[in-house]
Formats: structure tokens, C-alpha cells, sequence
């Protein structure tokens, strides 16, 4: 801009040293801005763009943070059923010795019943334990009010709503160890539960004789005293009735439950009762195996997670600062320009207001 020195109604030269003086003060500002937040875009007027990119990654990066927490959660109840699920592992070890014990046939009735004692009190821990182990409240491996129908616990692994992790507790009671799937549960009381009755009956022409005890569905076994098979020729009534089409006399085998109640009479166990269960224990320690397995399939997928999510944090938070923080090199290099620039509009505007004072002399 450019005015003539001999007219002094407007000083051009100093009102655009003065225009440059702030506008070096506030590109100062600016920079002192930057250099004591440590941020490169401190209000959306710094860079528009910017500012709401580095605003969404702030997002993410706070996201993933409290989901790599959530992550350390989820591995700490995993880690509070498994012991669980261990401590009931032992149990069941325990039984298997006690019960290839009690199978030895030079053990007397009362040594026996001792050790059916021995194993009701270990399956009352067991059952205990089943009960007892929580996380926060819940129970893990009992339906709960709170979790799902099927003992499911999901947990939020991801800053999305759909990252998601699901993790299902089996129930294991005693009368259900290690469940994986419905009707395929075990039962260990049933070892020392299943009664066979045997009796003979003879009936006219459409005789009938009613089992006691008898449920729907339980094992009836019925032949001729020579031992042939009778397979037809009768009916079976859900009270028991057996009702014969034919006159003669039958052997009846009926196996069924001795009791309808979840205890069972251990003090009374056989050494049969005692061989058969070593099997039934078996699938017990089987299936509360697949289930540990599974726990420990999902805490190797969890740090799984937990490293994605650290390597996404440190990434994303890369990203951002690059957008956003500051270079402090770089803003102390422009610093040291612009108090120059400030030094030399200052005297420049010093110059440019003396400079019409020249006009004094006309009058001399």
C-alpha cells in the first residue's frame, strides 16, 4: 500500500505496519497455543477438517481402550469357572478311585458302604460347588435371573456394537456333569439308583399284574420260564398294569429307579453298582473335560482379541496424533521466525509514524 507523504490525513504505511504487527501477534498466539497444549488443532477454526477427523479416531481409540478393560473382565470370569470346573475335576477323580475301590470283591458290605458314604459327601461338595461359584453375583453354572436361559454371559469386545463375545457355562451338578447338550447329560446318582425286580406271575386268560414303581418307560423284560422271549401278547399301563392277552406263566424283569428324589442311597452300594458306575464315571470325567476344553478355547480366543485390540489402540492413536498433536519442532521453528517478524513490524511501525512528522518542515 502505497500513500503520499504530504498528505496526512491517513498514515497508509503505519496502519499496514500495524495490520502486519497483529497479524504476526496472533500467528504467535497461535503457536504459544499449540506449544503449551501440545496440540496442533486446538478449536475446530484451526482446521475443520482435521478436527472432526481427529475427533472420530478419539472415538475409536477410547473404544478399543475400555474394550481391551472388558477383554481382561472376560478372561477373569473364564478364569473363575475354570477353577471351578477343576476343583469339580478332582472330585470326580477321587470318586473314580473310590469307586474302583468299592468294586474289589474282598471288600465286606459295611467297608463298602463306607466308601458309598465317602463318595454321597464328595458329590455334596460337588454339587456345592456347581452352586457356589459366582462372578460379581451371577452364577456361572446355575440358570441365573440375570444371564441368559442357557448360563450365557456376553461380553463387549469391540468398539462396535456388534463386536461381541458370547461365552455359555455348563451346568455340572450331580445329576448333570458337564452338560453339552440336552438328553445327553450324566447322572452319577443313577449309579447306585437303577433297582432290578424280578418276579413270576401266572394268569388265567386276560390276566394282568401291576409292577410297583414303575414310570413310563422304563426297562420291563418279560419270557417264558424256558427263558423264550415274549414280545407280543400284552400291554403295559403308565400306572404298571401289565395286562396278557394269553393264560401262562411269565418271568417279569423290571428295572426301574429307586428313588424319585436326587439323593440316592449310597451307604447300600454293591460291588455291581460299584462296576458299572466306574463306567458312568468315566463319561462324567469326559464330558466336564470337553467343557474345561472349552474354557479354555475361549480364554486363548480372548488374548487373541487382547492383542488385535492393543495393536488397533496403538495404531488408531498413531493416526490420530499425527493429525492432531503438535510438531514442537516445527512450531518452535516458526516461533523463532515470527518474534523476528513481530521485532521488525515494530520498528517498522515506529518508523512509519515518525515518517509524516517530514510535513513540519514545509512550515519552517
Amino acid at each position: 500500500m502505497f500513500g503520499d507523504i504530504t498528505r496526512v490525513g491517513s498514515n497508509f504505511h503505519a496502519m499496514e505496519s500495524l495490520a502486519n504487527l497483529k497479524r504476526v501477534n496472533g500467528s504467535i498466539g497461535q503457536v504459544q497455543s499449540r506449544l503449551s497444549s501440545g496440540k496442533r488443532i486446538n478449536s475446530a477454526e484451526d482446521d475443520t477438517s482435521g478436527y472432526a477427523l481427529s475427533k472420530h479416531l478419539q472415538s475409536r481409540v477410547n473404544g478399543l481402550t475400555q474394550a481391551l478393560d472388558n477383554v481382561g473382565t472376560a478372561k477373569n470370569v473364564l478364569n473363575i469357572a475354570e477353577g471351578g470346573y477343576q476343583s469339580q475335576m478332582d472330585i470326580l477323580q477321587q470318586i473314580k478311585e473310590s469307586l474302583t475301590q468299592a468294586a474289589d470283591g474282598a471288600l465286606s458290605t459295611a467297608q463298602r458302604g463306607a466308601i458309598g458314604d465317602r463318595i454321597d459327601s464328595l458329590l455334596t461338595e460337588f454339587n456345592d460347588i456347581n452352586g457356589q461359584t459366582k462372578y460379581n453375583g451371577y452364577v456361572l453354572f446355575q440358570d441365573d435371573t440375570v444371564l441368559t436361559a442357557d448360563r450365557t454371559m456376553t461380553f463387549q469386545v469391540g468398539e462396535e456394537n456388534t463386536d461381541i463375545f458370547a461365552v455359555n457355562f455348563d451346568n455340572s451338578s450331580r445329576s448333570d456333569v458337564g452338560e453339552t447338550a440336552a438328553g445327553s447329560e450324566i447322572d452319577l446318582d443313577s449309579i447306585v439308583k437303577s433297582v432290578v425286580f424280578n418276579t413270576q406271575a401266572t394268569v388265567a386268560a386276560a390276566g394282568t399284574v401291576t409292577l410297583s414303581n414303575y414310570t413310563v418307560g422304563d426297562d420291563v423284560v418279560i419270557t417264558l420260564p424256558d427263558g423264550t422271549a415274549v414280545t407280543t401278547g400284552y400291554t403295559i399301563a403308565a400306572d404298571g398294569e401289565i395286562t396278557f392277552t394269553a393264560a401262562g406263566t411269565y418271568d417279569i424283569e423290571h428295572t426301574y429307579d429307586s428313588s424319585d428324589s436326587d439323593s440316592a442311597d449310597w451307604s447300600a452300594l454293591t460291588q455291581s453298582e460299584a462296576q458299572s458306575g466306574i463306567n458312568t464315571l468315566d463319561g462324567a470325567i469326559k464330558a466336564l473335560a470337553k467343557t474345561i476344553q472349552q474354557v479354555g478355547d475361549d480364554q486363548a480366543r480372548l488374548s487373541s482379541k487382547e492383542e488385535s485390540l492393543s495393536l488397533g489402540i496403538s495404531n488408531t492413536e498413531a493416526t490420530r496424533s499425527r493429525i492432531e498433536d503438535a510438531d514442537f519442532a516445527k512450531e518452535q521453528m516458526n516461533m523463532m521466525k515470527l518474534q523476528i517478524l513481530q521485532q521488525t513490524s515494530v520498528a517498522a511501525f515506529t518508523q512509519s509514524n515518525s515518517a509524516p512528522q517530514v510535513v513540519l518542515s514545509l512550515f519552517r
